[in-house]
């Protein structure tokens, strides 16, 4: 959990934070805190004032999920990303050692060589070893990304709780807790079937290096892209109409 609140640089305080989103009005004798430079005066309510959006920062979200959207969703990555993270590693370099490897690193390569490596997601691929890397059937980078991003990708759907984070004060509260909901229902999946060992914790692990593990996997990862179908699309939505009404300002 502390994963969704270090990769995505937002405070519990100001996930609980809630927002009635681009429309709203809130009524009373006050003044908002939170996002507090995206409010206006309107009347005697506070309202968001769609001007103050980044609009280079909303092109970019709605190019990455408009293209998602747009893809057949692909279900035979299995999960490598974490392993290929530790591929061929020297033990001591192992970035998250306060777990232990469930194999060991000689094991975890063999079934990354195995299984292969199909990685659509920059910033999974960004992580891989420099052995790994070059393994991969694609080159992500920030320039392609909203041209390779899949429905399929757990880290895609995961990412839906940072686009709606990037513009919180214009999202319904509702919406940004039904984001976050999904990324910890794919942090769970994500971190289950890595290769650490997190029994302990009480997630029990995926075993990808046999076949029935990737295929619970599969299996997993299939039923998280029909939950992030209709939040995706919600989202999608949401930030048409803000730049709608930027338009209709400018």
């Amino acid at each position: 959990m502390d994963f969704l609140f270090d990769y995505y640089p937002y405070s519990p305080g100001r996930l609980r934070t809630w927002h009635p989103g681009l429309g709203g009005h809130l009524a009373g004798d006050w003044q908002p805190t939170s996002c507090a430079d995206h409010y206006v005066r309107d009347g005697d309510c506070w309202t968001v004032d769609p001007q103050r959006v980044s609009t280079s920062r909303l092109r970019l979200a709605l190019a990455i999920l408009e293209g998602t959207q747009s893809r057949p969703a692909q279900f035979s990555c299995f999960g490598m990303h974490e392993w290929a993270m530790v591929y061929r590693l020297d033990p001591a370099q192992v970035r998250h050692d306060q777990q232990p490897l469930r194999l060991p690193i000689d094991a975890i390569s063999e079934a990354v060589d195995d299984v292969g490596l199909r990685c659509t997601h920059i910033d999974a691929f960004r992580f891989f070893t420099d052995e790994a890397a070059p393994q991969n059937t694609l080159l992500p980078t920030r320039a392609n990304q909203p041209d390779l991003e899949q429905p399929g990708c757990l880290h895609a759907n995961m990412d839906l709780f940072k686009y709606a984070m990037w513009f919180q004060p214009y999202v319904p509260g509702e919406l940004v807790l039904d984001c976050f909901e999904l990324a910890c229902q794919a942090r769970e999946i994500d971190m289950r079937a890595s290769p650490y060992d997190l029994a302990d914790l009480g997630y029990e692990p995926i075993p990808l290096e046999t076949t029935g593990g990737r295929q619970h996997y599969a299996h997993l990862q299939r039923g998280l892209a029909k939950d992030a179908e209709p939040i995706r699309e919600r989202l999608t939505a949401t930030l048409t109409n803000v730049a709608h009404q930027v338009q209709a300002r400018n």
